[in-house]
């Protein structure tokens, strides 16, 4: 899939001077639903062309800044496109429940086993789940579903689904622009793969860093806690 889609990147790249932002928050937003689309293909790309000067060009008042300033806009928008596919997966599992998604979820590309897999984690560890969860693949679409279907508190589920979600997409846009300033020419296929490998070699890290966020927000909860008491 990923050579499939990267191999269409230059034609979406045309776009990005007047569309970019938009088509960050589309696939962003389909990326974070119920259909699998790989987020490394819209994020690492994202990050190249801010560096570039490709999506709100250089120069100009913003000077040196343009690409930060790009930069920043785009994992904006990813978070908010994130934010939007997990609302949609939130709110079909609210409603329609776990024994209608068990049984027609192939449909929406929902599979039982790694829907079992996602409910049963989230049982286990609980709503932050939904913040450690955004950066793992393949489970951090899903893990959406069983929040909805256990009625997870909306703010909380904005407030964690939003921090995975700005960690995973800041990190993407970071590898794709450190990649535009050391690159050179390259094509967009090249330009992923390379991205997708210093992600993968590092998730390791992520994630722990992750879960170490979240046993500091559990200590600091219980003093706070304590000190109230």
């Amino acid at each position: 899939m990923l050579e499939t889609l990267a191999s269409h990147l230059d034609t979406i790249a045309a776009l990005a001077p007047k569309w970019g932002f938009f088509v960050i928050f589309f696939f962003m937003a389909i990326e974070s639903s119920f259909i699998p689309f790989p987020s490394e293909v819209v994020m690492i790309p994202a990050g190249f062309l801010a560096e570039r000067g490709e999506l709100i060009g250089t120069g100009g008042a913003l000077g040196a800044w343009a690409g930060l300033v790009a930069l920043a806009i785009a994992v904006v928008c990813g978070i908010i496109g994130s934010l939007a596919g997990a609302f949609l997966n939130y709110y079909l599992a609210l409603y329609l429940g776990k024994p209608f998604l068990e049984k027609y979820g192939k449909w929406f590309f929902v599979k039982k086993e790694p829907l079992e897999r996602a409910c049963e984690v989230f049982n286990k560890y609980g709503a932050c789940t939904t913040f450690v969860c955004r950066l793992v693949p393949v489970i951090r679409q899903l893990i959406s579903i069983p929040a909805g279907i256990s009625r997870m508190p909306l703010r909380s589920f904005t407030l964690f689904t939003g921090l995975g979600a700005g960690i995973w997409t800041a990190i993407l846009a970071a590898i794709g622009y450190a990649l535009g300033r050391s690159a050179g020419e390259i094509s967009y296929l090249e330009l992923v793969t390379r991205g997708k490998e210093m992600v993968s070699n590092n998730l390791h890290w992520v994630v722990l860093g992750a879960v170490a966020l979240v046993a500091l927000y559990f200590l600091a909860s219980k003093l706070a806690m304590g000190r109230r008491a």
